[in-house]
């Protein structure tokens, strides 16, 4: 029988982490775009380099931390041979792409437009070697249902990160303005954005020696016959990891191409800047998929009608609270904003279409599952290369004319793409009875109570306004409270799976 209070455990430690983590992490918006100007162009800089990141760290991990969680769930496959083979091989494709970059820093350094700071390629480069390393390492942590210290780990990460930055974009920079000639080689401010990358270095080497009991795995051996089993599950995952990083990040590496102005790092600033008020959507789907992932795989041995129940309900959930959050966001936009700096306020524009394709890819997240558990996994990269080609095609397009705006739209449309083609052909292949009359019943409400706030935020002052958008988002919650909670458990009798 699915173990509800055991996920409900771990999503609880993982969310708390995870959203309390990202929470913190929010100083740092308000930290760079407070300190760094929006004319100045800064903020796009980091926008445009973490896009970079964010893609490596998928092409370094490879879809090992799935194939980890998949291989580790077999009866037939020695655990110890199988984590110790991973943790190899990452560590060793690591190794080798920071050689690569260290022998072509120039060239690349001058493609990517940063020839007068070739330190920035070299930086991440290294970071990012580390962090996929890392990620098998947390996977371990996961998968011996470890959530305490995974928490504590994270968490110390992100508050040394926070120190840090405080450091050298307030405390080191309003000395060094009160007496010039102070500081010398502690800080200086020719440096400028180039602290956020050294720092991200610093705090993810200090993780790694935080980590190194969970490297004595890697004594477990090297199995050439399981490695090839691995990629040849894997490397679907690869190209899904690929088009799904790409549908978050191809149009902050894709903007300072196609815009036509010469103001390109400052409009993406904008838009980077702006997109950071619509991170929540990302803590919701990340908590789940931190507790979610380990929780499925670990439940192979239950019934297939227990499983498909909880799958089903699963998804229903996700929607109605993640609806929660972006009503609670938008409703609330007038204080939130303040994140932000006001010189990035004109990109506010583009939140609710973000936390919209945000909550898509957390429905096609879920949906994925079906082709995971059945093995074919080639169908998450079909899926994500059609979501990809939609979201490239729509900023080709129409960035050109529309900046931004049309940077936010081919997110929301290259999700889109990738959900319903995962619902109506998995639904062939590993039919599931989602709820959907259910989920539709929230989706019109949340709609009514969207434009409700909409029309409150356009025709009345700012504080009538929050108070009837806080009426707005409790009949939204009222309507959750007498639907669905307490949330309804599961318990078989006579092999069939009930509610009760």
């Amino acid at each position: 029988m699915a173990n509800f209070k055991a996920l409900a455990k771990d999503t609880a430690i993982y969310g708390l982490s995870s959203i309390l983590g990202r929470f913190i992490n929010y100083l740092l918006v308000p930290l760079y775009t407070y300190r760094i100007s929006a004319a100045s162009g800064g903020y796009g800089v980091i926008t445009h380099l973490y896009a970079y990141t964010a893609l490596f760290l998928v092409i370094l991990t490879y879809g090992m931390e799935t194939t980890f969680f998949y291989f580790m769930n077999r009866k037939e496959e020695d655990a110890g041979k199988v984590y110790s083979t991973i943790l190899r091989m990452v560590g060793t494709t690591s190794a080798l792409f920071v050689a690569l970059v260290l022998l072509f820093l120039r060239p690349i350094s001058s493609a990517l437009g940063y020839a007068d700071h070739p330190s920035y390629i070299w930086v991440m480069a290294l970071t990012v070697s580390m962090d996929a390393f890392q990620c098998i390492l947390f996977a371990y942590i996961r998968y011996r249902r470890r959530p305490l210290r995974f928490a504590f780990l994270k968490l110390f990460n992100i508050g040394l990160n926070i120190v840090l930055n405080l450091c050298f974009f307030v405390l080191l920079p309003d000395i060094r303005a009160a007496h010039p000639g102070a500081l010398q080689g502690i800080y200086n401010p020719q440096v400028g954005v180039g602290y956020v990358f050294y720092i991200n270095l610093a705090c993810t080497a200090l993780l790694g020696l935080m980590l190194i009991p969970e490297t004595a795995g890697i004594r477990g051996g090297f199995d050439r016959g399981l490695m090839r089993r691995m990629l040849s599950y894997s490397w679907p995952l690869l190209i899904l990891g690929i088009a799904g990083n790409l549908n978050m990040t191809a149009d902050k590496m894709l903007f300072p191409a196609l815009y036509k102005g010469a103001d390109a790092s400052v409009q993406l600033g904008i838009y980077g800047a702006a997109s950071k008020v619509a991170m929540i959507m990302a803590m919701i789907t990340q908590a789940f998929r931190y507790a979610y992932e380990p929780f499925v795989f670990g439940a192979a041995g239950n019934s297939e009608s227990e499983k498909k129940d909880t799958y089903a309900r699963g998804m229903k959930y996700f929607i109605i609270f993640t609806l929660l959050a972006f009503l609670c966001v938008i409703a609330y936009m007038d204080i939130l904003r303040h994140v932000i700096s006001p010189d990035y306020w004109e990109g506010l524009k583009v939140v609710p279409v973000v936390m919209a394709a945000e909550i898509m890819m957390g429905i096609y997240f879920n949906l994925s599952f079906w082709y995971k558990l059945i093995g074919k996994t080639y169908w998450g990269a079909i899926f994500s290369g059609a979501g990809l080609l939609v979201l490239v095609l729509v900023n080709v397009i129409f960035v050109p004319e529309y900046g931004y705006m049309a940077c936010a739209w081919g997110g929301f449309c290259g999700y889109l793409t990738a959900m319903l083609l995962s619902y109506f052909i998995g639904q062939k292949h590993y039919p599931i009875a989602y709820p959907l009359r259910g989920i539709a019943s929230y989706l019109g409400l949340a709609a009514l109570v969207y434009v409700g706030i909409f029309l409150s935020g356009k025709y009345l002052p700012t504080v009538p306004s929050l108070l009837c958008n806080t009426v707005l988002v409790a009949v939204y919650a009222a309507y959750i409270m007498k639907k669905d909670l307490p949330l309804p458990s599961l318990r078989l009798r006579g092999g069939k799976a009930h509610k009760g």
